[in-house]
């Protein structure tokens, strides 16, 4: 079809109406636009802005070599009008002359420096070349020109002052006119993530790390979305891209320590921070996380010495403190009580103090009274370090009782005896209270040459979390409406899902593996309708003891019941009362170790523990902490030397203070170790 030839314009102002209308006609008809400025280039041959609207009017239609030579004589003779160059870059990118689309965006950029749009558009154009180091460049100048974006500012400071909401749309707003925008796609993922849109504000943030592979920050931002949300993987493949970056930032090598972290690979991370700390020892934070791979590496000495390093560069860092109180074989000396009590001293008062150096340095120094024997010293400061970590948690007894409650009452018999879910008996699922002993079983298991040890593993947790949202959300009225709805083809597809993702964390090719995460029980159920034949053992050791050890000890992250001893005492008997329904609806379904039969009798409990997973008896497993292996959790040091009676009653050197946890106790704990009465009620 041919476009009709318009009147000619012959004046200045009919020249100027014939531009705008022809401008108004690319979008909606290229054709019609490139008649109307050609029409007007018969009777004024190289008019600029007819000549800009006709390479834009040639690109639309797809004739990209036609416009890239009319845009090139006419860059030739304006060089210095930014709309041409610009237009003149979209040409030769959509011919795929990438020389000269760099040619002239890096041209465009000198004249505009101040617009990302043109910077983002070259480090495409290097990357299309291989020019990959000057593609970064690009990429982060583009982001630093953005920085000054008004419009970026205002919906930033939307974001930032909780008005989620009016960010996500003026963001969205912005994106519709010109969805090649890394900066605002960027901040709209943040906006998401802030809303708990989480797979939403991932897929944003990847989009902006592929628009514009240089965007350090966003990648950064990125790889601790992906470990939020346990896509280790992932996370580690963004964060060893990171390592290209022309930036050479220690930050980044810190971000690829903390996945390697996570994903069990200690020795490299290790190499990390001791190459971090040889270009630069005054760095307390690194000290304190390499002391915290050490530590897992059963390299106490070095991880003690780490440890110091942090705390001699920074005494305020409570975290480090308490990572050295927490090496169950150290005792701190009363220099470090003195070191630790003017710490204390400097931060109280201060109105920015850090609450997390002041609750970890109570927690220290009730640990540092302890081992020097001053039990009222000690408890003094485990409650004001519990107290204050408790005002910043949240943990509602009452609702955790009732889900506990709704739990039991969907895991009937008759559920549990039917067919289903997937078929591997790979995991070995320890679970209970923490500080039950389970890392101590763990231990005698890793032990096995069947069986390997990994560590708490958040996967069961997560995929619990997601079936009880859909009872939060109104899909089901409850537990037992839910799981009833789980076909047998659902149940091995969660089984397969829990078993592909923990992949991730094995390293040998053992058969079998543990799965430490102890609050797992609450899953013990769902655990037999997914993963039939998966072992589990309840660790248990008195509820005194167990529950006063949890109360003392601060946990890096989770156990948000620890920090309150009627909170903890109600923890466990709703534990209790979860395993004992279990037994009854599924007899031997779990195979119970009693802390304080294993240390007596540790010969005959580890027989049995190894009947309970199948396999046959090794003596390595007796011999178990000659077993070099990383262990993350507090009984690290522990579980590295023989057996030891020391810890069965040592909660009794503070039975005076612990009235309020033997009261919500009750029963639970004079019936130890059998179930009293009142928890076995179906």
């Amino acid at each position: 079809m041919t476009a009709a030839r318009p009147d000619v314009a012959t004046d200045p102002r009919e020249m100027d109406q014939a531009l705008a209308s022809a401008n108004l006609l690319l979008d909606t008809d290229p054709l019609a636009a490139l008649a109307a400025t050609d029409a007007l280039l018969a009777t004024a041959p190289g008019l600029p802005q007819a000549e800009l609207l006709a390479g834009q009017a040639l690109r639309r239609l797809g004739r990209s070599g036609d416009a890239l030579q009319r845009l090139d004589a006419l860059a030739a003779r304006h060089p210095r009008v930014p709309a041409v160059t610009w237009e003149l870059a979209n040409a030769a990118s959509d011919h795929g002359d990438h020389p000269a689309a760099i040619q002239a965006l890096q041209r465009l950029t000198e004249q505009l420096p101040a617009v990302p749009g043109g910077w983002f558009m070259l480090g495409r154009e290097l990357r299309a070349v291989g020019r990959d180091a000057d593609a970064w460049r690009a990429d982060l100048s583009g982001v630093n020109a953005a920085t000054n974006d008004p419009e970026l500012l205002k919906a930033a400071l939307a974001m930032s002052q909780g008005q989620l909401a009016d960010a996500a749309a003026q963001l969205q707003a912005r994106l519709a006119r010109d969805g090649n925008d890394p900066p605002a796609i960027r901040l709209l993922g943040e906006t998401l993530w802030r809303r708990g849109d989480m797979s939403e504000a991932i897929a944003a943030v990847e989009r902006a790390v592929a628009m514009a592979p240089g965007f350090d920050l966003a990648r950064e931002f990125l790889i601790r979305l992906l470990m939020q949300s346990n896509r280790l993987t992932d996370a580690l493949v963004h964060a060893e891209a990171l390592q290209g970056s022309p930036l050479q930032a220690p930050g980044h090598r810190l971000i690829l320590a903390s996945v390697l972290v996570r994903l069990g690979e200690q020795e490299r991370a290790r190499a990390l921070y001791e190459g971090l700390l040889a270009a630069a020892p005054a760095q307390p934070l690194v000290w304190q996380n390499l002391g915290h791979v050490l530590k897992t590496l059963g390299v106490q000495a070095d991880a003690v010495h780490a440890y110091r390093q942090a705390v001699t560069h920074q005494p305020t860092l409570g975290e480090a403190w308490w990572s050295l109180a927490n090496l169950k074989t150290v005792k701190l000396t009363a220099g470090d009580i003195a070191t630790m009590n003017a710490a204390l001293g400097s931060l109280t008062g201060q109105d920015d103090a850090p609450a997390e150096d002041i609750f970890h340095l109570h927690f220290s120094l009730g640990k540092a009274h302890e081992d020097a024997g001053n039990a009222a010293a000690a408890f003094r400061h485990y409650s004001e370090g519990n107290r204050r970590r408790r005002a910043m948690i949240r943990h509602d007894a009452d609702a955790f009782s009732a889900e506990i409650s709704d739990t039991i009452a969907g895991l009937t018999a008759p559920l549990l005896a039917t067919s289903g879910g997937c078929p591997a008996r790979d995991p070995i699922f320890i679970v209970g209270l923490p500080r039950s002993g389970s890392t101590l079983i763990e231990q005698i298991l890793a032990s096995h040459s069947h069986v390997e040890g990994t560590m708490e593993l958040p996967e069961m947790m997560m995929i619990g979390s997601r079936l009880q949202a859909r009872i939060d959300d109104g899909e089901f009225a409850n537990q037992a409406a839910m799981l009833a709805s789980l076909t047998p083809a659902d149940r091995r597809r969660l089984g397969e899902e829990y078993l592909d993702r923990t992949r991730v964390h094995r390293k040998t090719d053992r058969p079998l593996f543990i799965d430490k995460m102890p609050n797992n029980w609450q899953h013990a159920g769902l655990i037999k309708l997914i993963l039939p034949n998966a072992t589990i053992i309840d660790a248990r050791r008195h509820p005194m003891g167990c529950c006063f050890s949890a109360w003392k000890q601060h946990f890096a992250r989770g156990q948000s019941f620890s920090y309150d001893l009627v909170d903890v005492g109600r923890y466990y008997r709703d534990y209790v009362r979860m395993m004992a329904h279990i037994e009854a609806v599924m007899p031997g379904a779990v195979h119970r170790v009693i802390y304080e039969q294993m240390v007596v009798d540790t010969e005959t409990q580890v027989t049995r523990l190894l009947e309970a997973v199948g396999v046959d008896f090794e003596p390595a497993c007796l011999t178990f902490w000659q077993t070099d292996r990383a262990v993350r959790t507090a009984s690290s040091e522990q579980v590295r030397q023989p057996i030891f009676t020391d810890g069965v009653d040592h909660w009794k050197r503070f039975a005076d203070w612990l009235g309020p946890l033997a009261d919500t106790l009750g029963d639970v704990s004079s019936a130890y170790p059998a179930v009293p009465p009142s928890l076995r009620a179906i």
